[in-house]
């Protein structure tokens, strides 16, 4: 859509690159063991986490560390809303948003919010979802968070494969692949999400398509300089 969200001060590569963090080596745990010769300095030496490295659908050695420890690029996990009136003191008529309908009811995600945090968990029309964008490849998915009976809740390893980002569940601790939805390391390795319905538009367009609609808030919980962009050059 080729919207400018502005430059960016040193103070947010700053912000960016601890997000992004220096990869640890691993110390835990026999498959952590295991994985840390193959994956070089994708591992980490974090307290309770612990992926079963022993399980993965992929090789190794193509999952690459993209600088930050796990969830060092936070997720949104308690997200509030704002009406398209209040939203639109702080989105202009051309930037891009995710819109999603379930249950009978519209929410947009601006990417000038998800561009600092990558995924947020949520809950529209009693569907649990998981509302994922990749920065590096400008892909915008959307999965139900049900799985085997249980609802997971994503994070982000700091890890990349094929330049995208890989997530991680906090219930098994598995890693998802964000462009496919494919759980290639850990328990859940060979499950597949089931990716919902969304598609980015203007949040003009959203406004149209859906009156009635809400719109995630900048009221995340962070403090980070929503509307710039960290990525741009």
């Amino acid at each position: 859509m080729g919207v400018h969200l502005g430059r960016w001060p040193l103070s947010a590569i700053a912000v960016v690159l601890a997000g992004c963090g220096a990869a640890h080596t691993a110390t835990r745990g026999p498959g952590t063991r295991e994985a840390s010769s193959s994956l070089r300095n994708v591992t980490f030496d974090i307290p309770g986490w612990d992926p079963d490295f022993a399980r993965h659908s992929v090789s190794l050695t193509s999952i690459l560390p993209g600088g930050p420890p796990p969830d060092g690029i936070p997720p949104i996990d308690h997200p509030h809303y704002a009406s398209i009136t209040a939203a639109s003191q702080f989105l202009a008529p051309r930037e891009p948003v995710i819109a999603v309908s379930a249950g009978g009811r519209a929410r947009a995600y601006p990417l000038q919010i998800l561009i600092w945090h990558e995924i947020a968990n949520d809950t529209l029309g009693g569907v649990p979802m998981a509302v994922t964008y990749c920065p590096l490849c400008n892909s915008a998915i959307v999965f139900d968070r049900r799985v085997a009976g249980r609802t997971l809740t994503f994070g982000t390893t700091g890890n990349l494969r094929n330049s995208d980002l890989v997530m991680w569940d906090r219930q098994t601790e598995s890693w998802w692949q964000q462009f496919s939805g494919d759980a290639i390391v850990g328990q859940l390795t060979g499950t597949r999400l089931t990716e919902l319905d969304s598609q980015t538009l203007s949040f003009a367009a959203f406004r149209v398509r859906y009156p009635r609609g809400d719109v995630l808030s900048r009221d995340t919980g962070f403090q980070r300089p929503y509307g710039q962009n960290p990525y741009q050059g």
